[in-house]
């Protein structure tokens, strides 16, 4: 049994890790750690762990020493100095936050406002999103999962990118998602009377996302991609659906082909477990891949049949961080990818 662990564990996204991890059959939680309920057991903290495990959070030393993959779900800029204790050790560090999206330290120093402490670390990271670059991420042992509004835009934009279909100059991203994306830690826009009964845009123009995304379509596209990007928070505890507003390249004057598009994309993720492209006429919703590590994909055109429109929807727990974390393992350690993740949505 592999022997992992989950830093920072007492998150969100840690408590969901842990979830999915106890149901994982090639996998032993060795241990987990919180610096805020040190010394506590899980179980107090999360009733639906009660009867289930009685794991104490220990220090982050601790689950570095015990384990052989460990799994890091803290806030940017956390991060670094665990990989580096990590990378000494040999072991494998996946880390959920944004530390080792970013390829270029300016853009992490622009939109985070930290320099990187371990420069020569980030060379040795990789930009895990499984469905583009599964066979590199096996080389790597420092593992940067996407984050999850960008999951769900990247997977839904892959295919005509790759066969450079659309103008990439200007790509309209219009995402929607459950308050679970903002963290556990109490903030007035996630307080109860500001969020239910509400949605509002955020970020605009300025969310931390845009650069990750960029530079993931752009290395899809192998050329400059440039989106506008605009998040909006639902009041809902979790998923994101995103709307993407898409042109076909400026030399095309014909009216476009759905049928066509539809069956590229079909073909493109034949072989992908998780990704589901919707029969035309139907429309990704999030009730549909809630609980799973699915992402769903619906086409559709505008009313002059010359722009494309994608909706692609995610569970931001799952597929948007604790799913793809974990998938992102058994690539790594030769399991079976959906291990771990085979789940179905209650459908409501």
């Amino acid at each position: 049994m592999l022997k992992v662990g989950i830093i920072g564990a007492t998150g969100y996204v840690g408590a969901e890790l842990l979830r999915l991890l106890l149901n994982h059959p090639k996998v032993k939680i060795e241990a987990i750690s919180s610096v805020s309920y040190e010394g506590e057991e899980i179980s107090n903290i999360y009733k639906n762990f009660y009867g289930v495990t009685n794991l104490v959070c220990e220090t982050q030393e601790e689950v570095i020493k015990k384990c052989e993959v460990i799994f890091a779900a803290l806030p940017h800029g956390l991060s670094e100095e665990i990989a580096n204790l990590v990378y000494k050790e040999n072991k494998i560090l996946i880390d959920l936050g944004a530390d080792f999206r970013l390829e270029k330290e300016k853009e992490y120093k622009k939109w985070y406002g930290k320099d990187y402490k371990f420069k020569e670390l980030h060379e040795k990271s990789i930009y895990a999103l499984p469905e583009f670059n599964r066979e590199k991420i096996k080389e790597y042992k420092i593992i940067a999962n996407p984050g999850c509004y960008p999951t769900s835009i990247e997977l839904a934009l892959m295919p005509l990118l790759k066969n450079s279909l659309i103008d990439t100059n200007n790509i309209i991203c219009d995402s929607k998602s459950g308050a679970t994306g903002a963290g556990r830690g109490l903030t007035l826009k996630s307080h109860y009377p500001e969020l239910n009964e509400n949605f509002s845009p955020y970020g605009i123009g300025a969310h931390r996302h845009t650069p990750e995304i960029e530079q993931c379509l752009s290395e899809i596209a192998e050329e400059k991609v440039q989106i506008t990007f605009t998040p909006h928070l639902l009041p809902i505890n979790r998923g994101i659906i995103s709307t993407i507003y898409c042109n076909p390249k400026k030399n095309s004057n014909e009216e476009i082909n759905l049928q066509e598009i539809y069956d590229l994309y079909k073909d493109f993720y034949k072989d992908e477990f998780f990704i589901n492209i919707l029969p035309l006429g139907d429309t990704a919703s999030i009730k549909d891949v809630k609980y799973t590590n699915n992402c769903n994909i619906s086409l559709h055109l505008n009313h002059r049949k010359d722009g494309i429109i994608i909706v692609s929807a995610i569970d931001n727990m799952i597929k948007g961080a604790a799913g793809q974390a974990i998938q992102n393992m058994n690539i790594i350690c030769g399991f079976e990818e959906k291990q771990g993740l085979f789940l179905v949505s209650a459908g409501h």
